[in-house]
């Protein structure tokens, strides 16, 4: 008994000193353990607004949206290139705000256009350069890529001149051949040796360096109200340099190269869904049709969006200041420093270098695939090189051939007046074409253009023909 209550005590005497340094512990405890505690909180309620994010309608139809996005932005993206901005910098410095309702008219005729050539490639299960070869005489296909290869080919040149330049304006010690060399290769290296899946996401998020435009416009003193006054009342002067900048700016933006790559990266997509074969992909379905459409008016809203900020920042910093002789989108940019500031003369400049890294993939590739296509070669950016090297040939050789024009002394500005007059000379044939392949319903089945495409389409080419000869006279 003596034995049991020694123990009992002993028990006691533990326990109520696991009490006592319970009691002692939870301050020193509680300091300590905060820093932990508030970790956890932090976690917990992350996760928690994570959850309500992706259940967030809003953002939930964002993100969708932003996935059904692929050609039609890339397309459009890829037309903003160095020598389009170019353009639309002169348009602004030079006539203010003029000029700035061509952005919101020529948006439906270039939207129109690019979709008829996604819809030719979605329910064709060809390139436009193939239907072309199928459907009328080669000697057309021949006249029209051979063109192509020439306009396209000066226009990298001036491209991958202007990158140089403007990057030279931010890192002066850079050496300008080296930095042409530099773009070449690089854009070869990506565009030959990326998956398609990946080089197409890649180009993807490379059109958002787009949006550097726009908030260029927002870090500067703008007169919105003239903004909206030359937005939607047209202002025209018909001399000789005003014509010439009209007819540079619509073909600058309606460009013969975007219909063929539009409607080739549209069969690449196909082929990306393991559609391999011409006649798995022939025909489309209603929502291939919706998504195409969103993706398409997107890209060109996009495209002309930037236009439109071009210009007006332009108008309001250069030819404000009486700065009215911009002849590239480097002079634009070095222009800009003293009257934006150096945050806007930055994100001008970054925006000059990486539409370039997208459009020169573009150019390069809309012309093989209309060559390869027209001499019945294997084609397409989801091949490897070994499986296409007559394909990749002609995109080397594109590239190689517009880093040559850097060093030959050819002057950027002469090498985007030979682009432009074979641009002329190119669109009206193949916009010809593309209507007519569009309006074919023994070709497009229900798929062919209503009434509304096909006035508009035939509009655009009466557009695009009148533009070509108005450029071709005014050189002479």
């Amino acid at each position: 008994m003596a034995d049991e209550k020694i123990k009992i005590n002993r028990t006691e005497k533990v326990a109520r000193t696991n009490n006592t340094v319970k009691r002692r512990r939870p301050l020193a405890e509680k300091i300590a353990e905060e820093p932990a505690i508030l970790l956890e909180k932090t976690i917990s309620e992350s996760k928690k607004i994570v959850a309500s994010i992706e259940n967030n309608e809003p953002v939930r139809k964002i993100e969708e949206y932003w996935h059904l996005l692929g050609p039609g932005l890339t397309t459009g993206a890829a037309d903003d290139d160095p020598s389009g901005i170019a353009t639309y910098s002169q348009a602004g410095a030079r006539y203010g705000f003029q000029w700035l309702w061509l952005a919101s008219f020529t948006f439906p005729l270039m939207a129109i256009a690019q979709e008829m050539c996604a819809r030719i490639g979605l329910v064709t299960g060809r390139g436009l350069a193939a239907n072309i070869k199928k459907h009328f005489s080669p000697r057309v296909l021949y006249f029209t890529t051979v063109l192509l290869f020439a306009a396209n080919t000066f226009n990298i040149g001036a491209d991958l001149g202007a990158m140089s330049q403007v990057t030279r304006l931010i890192f002066p010690n850079l050496n300008f051949g080296f930095l042409v060399i530099f773009f070449a290769i690089t854009s070869l290296l990506l565009q030959i040796f990326t998956t398609y899946q990946k080089y197409a996401r890649y180009l993807k998020w490379l059109a958002l360096v787009l949006l550097s435009y726009v908030f260029t416009a927002m870090l500067i003193e703008i007169n919105w109200k003239e903004v909206a006054i030359a937005t939607f009342i047209p202002h025209m002067t018909w001399d000789k340099d005003s014509l010439l900048l009209v007819t540079g700016i619509l073909g600058t933006t309606i460009s013969p190269y975007l219909f063929f790559w539009q409607t080739s990266q549209e069969v690449e997509e196909e082929i990306l869904q393991g559609k391999t074969k011409v006649k798995d992909r022939i025909g489309a379905s209603d929502q291939e049709i919706k998504e195409m459409r969103l993706d398409i008016w997107s890209g060109m809203f996009l495209s002309n969006l930037v236009m439109f900020f071009i210009i007006s920042t332009c108008s309001a910093t250069l030819h404000a200041a009486g700065i009215t002789n911009i002849a590239s989108a480097a002079d634009a940019a070095s222009a800009l420093r003293p009257l934006a500031g150096d945050n806007a003369y930055l994100l001008f400049a970054i925006g000059v270098i990486g539409t370039g890294l997208l459009a020169i993939p573009v150019l390069a590739g809309s012309v093989s695939y209309a060559l390869s296509e027209a001499f019945g070669w294997r084609e397409g950016l989801y091949n490897k090189l070994s499986r296409a090297r007559a394909f990749y040939g002609v995109i080397i050789i594109s590239v190689f051939v517009g880093l040559l024009l850097n060093f030959i002394g050819l002057d950027p500005i002469k090498a985007l007046i030979y682009s432009a007059v074979a641009n002329g000379l190119v669109a009206p044939v193949v916009l010809t074409l593309i209507v007519l392949i569009s309006g074919n319903k023994e070709i497009m089945g229900h798929r062919a253009n209503g009434s509304l495409n096909r006035i508009f389409g035939w509009l655009l080419v009466i557009f695009m023909s009148l533009a070509g000869l108005a450029t071709i006279i005014s050189l002479f």
